[in-house]
């Protein structure tokens, strides 16, 4: 017993497994690489979720957004109140049409142009705050595949059975009914029932 036990302890004794380390001379340890990989996407989606951080906003920033949403629905809204009026009287319209013709081309050019950088920064803060969401989704997917795992084994209603995915039966090249082997076709028929 002795010599075995001294032998054992010269390969696995000591807190290391001389098999294992020799092995990883020749072949990259899968479990070593598996948590450097994770370690790396997860310090990589950290930064990412770090740069879209959602923030707590003040009253002040909640004014200054209520402001920012007036001025399209102002315009549709004042557009339409032109049409009334035009109906309504004619001639206090026709006054105040009177009045926009004497402007001059040059301010309608500054007006185009604060309207679009307006209409502009805000199309651009909001595909911003949509890209804080996104990273946020994206960040909640490993959860949601593991959930997503968690669910389908819990389908089956054998515990020794493995789970299976809906991709196991889509293979487009091999129909599901067509088997050169009698009992495998046998087994589909009679889990079919």
């Amino acid at each position: 017993m002795g010599m075995i036990e001294k032998l054992l302890s010269a390969l696995f004794g000591g807190g290391r497994n001389v098999v294992a380390e020799t092995a990883e001379v020749f072949r990259i340890n899968a479990e070593a690489q598996a948590a450097r990989g994770h370690d790396l996407q997860s310090a990589a989606l950290g930064q990412f979720a770090g740069e879209f951080r959602i923030t707590r906003r003040g009253w002040f920033d909640r004014l200054m957004d209520a402001l920012n949403r007036l001025p399209r629905p102002a315009m549709a809204l004042g557009t339409l109140g032109l049409f009334v009026a035009a109906m309504v009287d004619p001639v206090w319209f026709a006054a105040r049409m009177a009045g926009i013709a004497l402007v001059p081309e040059p301010l309608w050019w500054l007006l185009a142009a604060i309207v679009s950088f307006y209409f502009g920064a805000r199309h651009q803060a909001k595909g911003q705050e949509f890209q804080r969401e996104m990273a946020a989704t994206i960040a909640a997917v490993p959860q949601v595949v593991r959930t997503m795992r968690d669910i389908d084994g819990l389908r089956s209603h054998d515990p020794e059975a493995p789970a299976t995915d809906a991709t196991d039966n889509a293979r487009p090249d091999v129909p599901e009914n067509r088997s050169d082997n009698p009992a495998l076709a046998e087994w589909r028929a009679e889990r079919s029932r």
